[in-house]
């Protein structure tokens, strides 16, 4: 769900020193209740969020931040977080606090509990929060000693070890930050309404809503196991989750989202349609596709793998493991090494699961001596590549430990980069078009200015700044939202994502482009010059589906199991009214499978109108219905997936309009208001 825009009212105000936010906001007009109204304040000389009580020592310009702006929305979730953190310790006395941030639509808080967290406990919590929000408990914010907090918190194990990690560089994992961050810690204490004594109090960084009644629409959602700061070596806690909007609604819109999703759910219709599954035999994180699964699989693989041939790609093949010396030269190892599958022993060597493909492309330009005139020499292939993901994290195709990307390298001179950049944007923007994917926006990530997390990056400044332009200049072009992303560039490079909405409007990241300067000077690549000297070349990867199976899984969702017409496994099925029509159907199958259409006859014992339920739940695009009638004239019925019909279609026509919809591979449904 997209943001409103910023009210025009919302202007930066001034706030006179000893004049809280608050006062200053409503002196200037600016509204407090509402989506447009102010939950917090920007103050523009530190660019710091602070509450609405925020007192300044001097005078002070601020710039209000409205309900339903990003941050805005992640004040109102961090807050109900805290009140979810009261409930649960009233509800349940003695539970033990981790962290609660919040999160993309909603929030969370893990808990050590005496016993895992139950549906009918959530309901319960949840009965908790609205006493709570009712009774407008006003967050108040003090700062506090670390010795101090010590002694206050000397029954929170877990908020201790937050306090010891605070600057350490770590206290960002799993949304530690939000509690402590690296400055001076501060307590928010929730004070009743009536009496302004202290009901409950956590460790935060804030900024928080004035008060619990300025929480608008919350909602408990599930609960679930997580490890302390995410990290399997910790206790495992519980972890409650919940979503909060800045109106009702926006809740009510969120939460027929998520009901669609459900609906929506690839694990779900995979198993229904029979297209993948995942066997305990095999592992966490591991897929096997069905026959019908399989069948979607290869259409996209051979789709990509000409539509690269199209493009210029050569096609390569690389093994599955390789010595641990390739990902020493491509600088992988020391960034990624927790995220691959442990080496195995062999012959002497240590030998990893291949986790990228790119160290290996590298290897083929290697071979042999290269010339400008080859260049851009562009490799492509369906590398299949593990990664050791951590069991909470697996999630159906969208989040595997195997996985097949349709990956690319282009090797260019420095020259050549921005063409080529361009090049790849298009071929990738009008691929996710041909697979019905038309709504996105591009995000730029990039090394950030964060002086603390720079050693996770290698190159010089002026490398990272002409790789970075270069992109931007680039991605600026296609006239799509550029959204930045600091700091979340790979170690060798910044990229370019595509960041694609579904039809319910969620937003996956799909393709990929990534600037590469440092790999091939690790790997000595080189190419002779028309001048007669020996170059480096840049590097560029670009993966179009990002992996088959996410791409899978996406669009599994995006189309709710009903694949178009050239994507679907089964495209069409006869259906005889009686047994004397089988054998007529199956002459109408064997002309539509003579041109490449993929058929089935239902000649089960089934009733006709269970066989056309049947076909409806597996989403077929098109059903042939055959009687007596329809025999003697040569014809069929036409029925279509949104339940409308064509009656007396000659076979020659129906054949024909079969193979035309599906060779011209329409990625909407025909109907009988419009022929195929």
């Amino acid at each position: 769900m997209s943001a409103a825009p910023l009210p025009a009212a919302l202007a930066p105000i001034r706030v006179p020193a000893g004049t809280t936010a608050a006062d200053a906001l409503k002196e200037a007009g600016v509204p407090l209740k509402g989506p447009d109204g102010a939950v917090v304040v920007r103050d523009l000389a530190s660019g710091d969020l602070k509450d609405l009580a925020w007192t300044p020592d001097a005078d002070a310009s601020v710039e209000p931040v409205p309900a339903a702006s990003p941050e805005g929305r992640a004040v109102i979730r961090h807050s109900t977080a805290h009140v979810l953190a009261q409930a649960v310790q009233e509800v349940f006395p003695g539970t033990r606090l981790g962290i609660g941030p919040p999160i993309e639509n909603g929030f969370y808080y893990d808990f050590d509990p005496e016993r895992p967290f139950t549906p009918e406990d959530l309901q319960v919590l949840e009965k908790k929060m609205t006493e709570i929000v009712r009774a407008g408990q006003r967050f108040s914010r003090r700062e506090i000693s670390d010795a101090d907090a010590k002694v206050e918190l000397a029954h929170e194990p877990y908020k201790l070890e937050l306090i010891d990690l605070k600057g350490s560089g770590n206290d960002d994992a799993e949304g530690a930050s939000v509690e402590v961050g690296g400055g001076q810690l501060t307590m928010y204490d929730n004070l009743d309404a009536r009496t302004g004594e202290r009901v409950w109090t956590d460790l935060c960084r804030g900024p928080h809503l004035p008060r619990t009644n300025n929480i608008p629409a919350f909602s408990l959602t599930r609960s679930a196991a997580a490890y302390w700061r995410g990290n399997e070596k910790n206790p495992q806690l519980q972890r409650i989750y919940g979503t909060a909007w800045e109106s009702k609604d926006a809740h009510k819109a969120y939460l027929e989202q998520l009901a669609e999703a459900e609906r929506r759910d690839h694990r779900r219709l995979g198993a229904e349609l029979d297209l993948f599954s995942f066997p305990d035999e095999i592992g966490s994180g591991l897929a096997v596709f069905h026959p019908k699964g399989g069948v979607i699989k290869r259409e996209m693989e051979d789709y990509v793998r000409r539509r690269h041939i199209e493009e210029g790609f050569l096609y390569v093949g690389t093994p599955h493991i390789t010595k641990e010396h390739v990902f020493e030269l491509s600088g992988h190892l020391p960034y990624y090494a927790d995220t691959m599958f442990p080496p195995m022993e062999l012959e002497n060597a240590k030998y990893y699961l291949k986790a990228m493909n790119c160290p290996m492309h590298n290897l083929i330009f290697r071979s042999r001596g290269r010339s400008y005139r080859e260049l851009p020499l562009r490799f492509f292939e369906f590398g299949s590549v593990y990664r050791y993901e951590k069991s909470g994290v697996v999630h159906g195709l969208t989040r595997v430990r195997g996985l097949t990307q349709d990956d690319s390298h282009s090797y260019v001179t420095p020259e050549q980069a921005p063409g080529e950049i361009r090049h790849l944007l298009s071929f990738v923007l009008g691929l996710l078009r041909d697979f019905g994917l038309d709504e996105y926006y591009l995000e730029l990530s990039t090394r950030g200015d964060d002086p603390d997390k720079q050693d996770k990056f290698i190159g010089s400044d002026d490398q990272w700044e002409i790789a970075t332009k270069v992109l931007e200049e680039a991605a600026r072009e296609t006239g799509l939202e550029l959204v930045p992303d600091p700091g979340g560039a790979a170690f060798y490079g910044p990229k370019i994502s595509v960041q694609a909405r579904d039809a319910i409007g969620r937003t996956w990241q799909m393709s990929t482009i990534q600037y590469d300067f440092n790999q091939p000077a690790g790997f000595g690549l080189e190419y002779t010059a028309a001048d007669g000297s020996h170059q480096q070349p840049v590097m560029i990867h670009s993966a179009k589906f990002g992996s088959i199976e996410r791409f899978f899984g996406v669009l599994t969702e995006h189309y709710a199991g009903a694949f178009p017409a050239w994507l679907a496994p089964v495209q069409v099925v006869g259906i005889p009214i009686t047994d004397e029509q089988i054998g007529y159907l199956e002459d109408v199958a064997l002309r539509l499978r003579e041109r490449g259409i993929r058929v089935e006859i239902d000649d089960s014992d089934d009733r006709m109108q269970k066989k056309i339920r049947t076909a409806s739940k597996q989403k077929i695009p098109f059903v042939l219905i055959a009687g007596a009638t329809d025999a003697e004239a040569g014809a069929v019925s036409f029925r279509y997936r949104d339940g409308s019909q064509r009656n007396g279609v000659p076979i020659a026509d129906a054949v024909e309009q079969v193979v035309n919809w599906v060779a011209a591979r329409h990625n909407a449904d025909p109907t009988a208001e419009v022929p195929v």
